[in-house]
């Protein structure tokens, strides 16, 4: 019998890269939801109107009694290969948790999503974890499905980031005897359709599914397949010397990748990752996508996925790679500052709302009427431009060499630059509230293509740097005269 869709549904993972697509694709069809969170004021925000956060840690056994009562499904998707500790030991140990919860509380099914991998060859100890946590889940005479999936393609995922990190990057690819390892890419979007799907299942039945796009290729073909989408020639040279071990350090060199998942999913690759069992393709209506339908989807998606869940929304923000020159996120560099100021939110985006054109750019204007007539000379838009109106701004408008690509009044602010640049630009203003004012938080992002783009933004940091921090203290001191001279009924404190 099938789940009716007033069965509640817990989710596990939902900060993470699966879980947060699984959860929009669950309120979209109209599941009620349940969502277990180690941190759920991070969640909140993310979560449709209507969906349950519970606090929770699946190794916190006592947290997961009360997330269970009621529910009829639950989805794992818990790993810790972000953890510094043994994460065998910790997978294990969650599983355990999980799986007697579940059914102490009378759940009546499980949905796993594991990795491929023939369990009859020497499996790398991330697969091997991931089998071992469904025979852990199985174990608990709960219903369990689970599918086992090869590379997740979709615009933030780990293993696509990886491969555009070092596609944008290296020209001359040195490649390890892994990068010839058959592998069989499945879009997101049908890892996202087979889980949905599940909840259509028999209950009280074990199913494992194997799923896999409609193409069995390696990793080089993957990233050959990347490069001729963006329009990038590239060599690659293989060396069958680089072990896994030595593959990791050498990635974590020239790519910004979370270096503790990063080597545990390196080491994955010498095993093939390829689809035998068929039944997914019988049992379920999905047509999966090929692997370069799947790429170019990731590619006409990943500004909005960036803005959208990511696989390092399921870590802390330490964990991501701090250096001079900002934090790195996949590819993209960013550097962010915040001030305090004690004005109301509508005062302090005040001075934002009327950057540029006329008005100036607070700080350091000579620089910024430079870097227009530069932009003028290689064929670019310059300042010429302006702004429409000097004291309002809409989605659309031009603001010098940058457009409006998103406007909230009192809120937010996204330009994205028009100017000639070696890789793409973005310049956000945020504004919010706080007890004794606002906090005004610049956001500097800059995609860099190959290594023209590297050295454009390392070389400018410096300059950036010093501009950018003016700017800042210059807006903030425009607000706080603006706030001393107008009464404060003139903004809207929203």
């Amino acid at each position: 019998m099938a789940t009716d869709r007033q069965s509640l549904v817990l989710l596990t993972g939902a900060s993470g890269y699966i879980g947060g697509r699984l959860l929009k694709a669950l309120n979209r069809d109209g599941w009620s939801v349940r969502c277990l969170a180690r941190q759920p004021d991070f969640l909140k925000p993310k979560v449709a109107p209507g969906t349950e956060i519970v606090a929770g840690d699946c190794l916190d056994p006592s947290s997961l009694g009360p997330a269970m009562r009621g529910v009829h499904t639950a989805y794992y998707l818990v790993h810790s290969m972000g953890s510094s500790g043994q994460f065998e030991v910790q997978d294990r140990q969650a599983a355990q948790n999980f799986a007697n919860a579940a059914r102490d509380a009378g759940v009546r099914r499980i949905i796993y999503l594991g990795g491929l991998g023939n369990e009859g060859h020497a499996l790398s100890a991330h697969l091997r974890s991931r089998h071992e946590v469904a025979d852990i889940l199985r174990s608990s005479g709960v219903g369990t499905v689970e599918f086992r999936a090869s590379i997740v393609i979709g615009s933030g995922s780990l293993s696509f980031e990886m491969i555009r990190a070092l596609v944008q990057r290296l020209p001359v690819m040195i490649c390890p005897r892994w990068v010839e390892v058959k592998a069989q890419p499945i879009a997101v979007e049908d890892v996202i359709a087979y889980l949905v799907a599940a909840l259509e299942l028999p209950e009280a039945r074990e199913f494992v599914f194997e799923i896999g796009g409609t193409d069995q290729v390696s990793y080089g073909d993957i990233m050959r397949e990347y490069a001729s989408q963006c329009s990038l020639r590239r060599w690659m040279i293989s060396v069958p010397l680089l072990t896994p071990r030595l593959s990791s350090l050498w990635l974590g060199l020239v790519t910004p990748i979370y270096a503790r998942v990063g080597r545990k999913l390196i080491d994955s690759m010498r095993n093939p990752t390829l689809v035998r069992d068929q039944s997914a393709l019988t049992m379920f209506r999905i047509k999966p996508k090929s692997l370069r339908d799947a790429i170019a989807r990731a590619l006409r998606n990943e500004d909005e996925e960036f803005a959208s869940t990511r696989w390092s929304d399921a870590v802390c923000s330490g964990a991501q790679s701090r250096s001079w020159g900002g934090v790195r996120v996949g590819t993209r560099l960013i550097d962010s500052r915040s001030v305090h100021v004690s004005v109301p939110p509508g005062f302090a985006f005040a001075p934002v709302e009327r950057i540029g054109g006329s008005n100036g750019w607070y700080f350091a204007n000579f620089l910024w009427w430079l870097r227009g007539s530069f932009d003028l000379i290689v064929g670019g838009v310059g300042l010429r431009r302006g702004r429409r109106n000097p004291n309002q701004l809409a989605a659309g408008d031009a603001v010098d060499f940058w457009r409006v690509e998103s406007f909230e009044p009192h809120r937010q602010l996204i330009l994205a630059a028009e100017m000639k640049l070696p890789g793409r630009a973005w310049l956000q203003f945020e504004v919010a509230p706080d007890d004794l004012g606002s906090i005004i938080t610049q956001t500097a992002i800059f995609d860099p293509v190959g290594l023209s783009g590297l050295l454009y933004w390392y070389a400018l940091y410096p300059i950036h740097l010093w501009i950018f921090c003016g700017m800042l203290r210059e807006i903030a001191g425009a607000a706080e005269r603006e706030a001393r001279s107008k009464p404060p009924a003139q903004f809207s404190p929203a």
